[in-house]
């Protein structure tokens, strides 16, 4: 599959997809806290505005009475940044969210769906870079946690969880991201999905970082190196099946995120692969220290410094084949 130069935004594909979703089911509810235009949640607002709770800056509020509507019935989309959800919500999420059950099911139907997460917002610096989310979202039993690399997968993905039940965590990006996948892809929770084949080393990644990921195999099939890559969509739960083929197969891996590599979507891979097919597994992302500010045109800059880029994931493919 080769990579599309289109550029789509994944907040608006997110509020499209609401409203149509929501002129199906009259039992999905939509909340924000304070940034719904940001989100594009605003327009489903103007569309049932009976459906449609602006809570203000009162996160952990935002959360309660997303669950409080779940238990009523109904199938809520809670969304804001991603440093606020988790990161000022813990305890609601796990209490009153993953913890709290109807009868045999697990958790509560609430989505938790946030945007500007990791380095890539940028002028919002360390403070607002949420890193460690995934880590947060991903042991916190009965929550499902999503990472789409394009706006084709979020529209895609939330017509999935509107129609699953539980809480899930759906982290999108800020800026524009490029397609990466057709209209005609399918998608499971649980499965990734291989976008280039490939028999000397596997990159896994997720969210932004899967751009990156082609790009690095591409250059490295200049100097006659191929690369399997796979988009992880699904952190958790995540594809055991495809990640044990990967690591029998090509015999090494490289995991890309933009996330603190401690406890994030590398660590999981190692986990699984490590338990089922151990091979060397080189993990890029944030290495375990705090972003900075950076303005839109810097923000390639700030990659560059944390090693996340295509230059970085070609040269630990180079180490992992080095040493095999």
């Amino acid at each position: 599959m080769t990579m599309s130069e289109q550029l789509t935004d994944m907040r608006t594909e997110y509020g499209k997809a609401l409203i149509e979703i929501g002129k199906e089911n009259p039992n999905l509810v939509v909340l924000g806290a304070d940034t719904t235009d940001s989100l594009k949640t605003s327009g489903f607002g103007k569309q049932f505005p009976e459906r449609f709770f602006n809570v203000g800056i009162a996160e952990a509020n935002l959360v309660t009475i997303a669950a409080g509507l779940a238990y009523a019935g109904k199938i809520a989309f809670a969304s804001t940044y991603a440093i606020f959800l988790p990161g000022r919500c813990v305890d609601q999420i796990r209490n009153q969210i993953c913890y709290a059950s109807l009868g045999d099911k697990k958790g509560l139907n609430v989505k938790l769906v946030t945007s500007h997460a990791g380095l890539s917002v940028g002028a919002d610096g360390g403070s607002h870079q949420q890193i460690e989310d995934i880590a947060i979202m991903r042991s916190i039993p009965n929550m499902r946690v999503l990472i789409p690399s394009d706006g084709i997968t979020v529209s895609k993905l939330t017509w999935i969880i509107s129609q699953q039940y539980g809480p899930f965590y759906m982290r999108m990006a800020r800026s524009k991201t490029p397609v990466i996948h057709s209209d005609s892809q399918e998608f499971t929770i649980g499965k990734g999905i291989t976008i280039r084949d490939g028999a000397d080393c596997t990159i896994a990644a997720c969210g932004i970082t899967v751009k990156m990921a082609l790009e690095a195999a591409e250059s490295l099939k200049q100097e006659g190196i191929s690369c399997r890559v796979l988009d992880m969509f699904s952190i958790k739960p995540i594809d055991l099946e495809l990640l044990e083929k990967a690591a029998r197969e090509t015999g090494g891996i490289v995991t890309c995120e933009e996330h603190n590599i401690m406890g994030g979507f590398g660590s999981a891979v190692s986990e699984v692969v490590s338990e089922t097919y151990p091979v060397p597994i080189r993990r890029i992302g944030v290495p375990d220290i705090f972003g900075e500010s950076a303005r839109d045109n810097e923000i390639a800059l700030l990659f560059e410094k944390h090693g996340i880029t295509s230059i970085n994931i070609a040269k630990k493919v180079k180490e992992i084949r080095s040493k095999s």
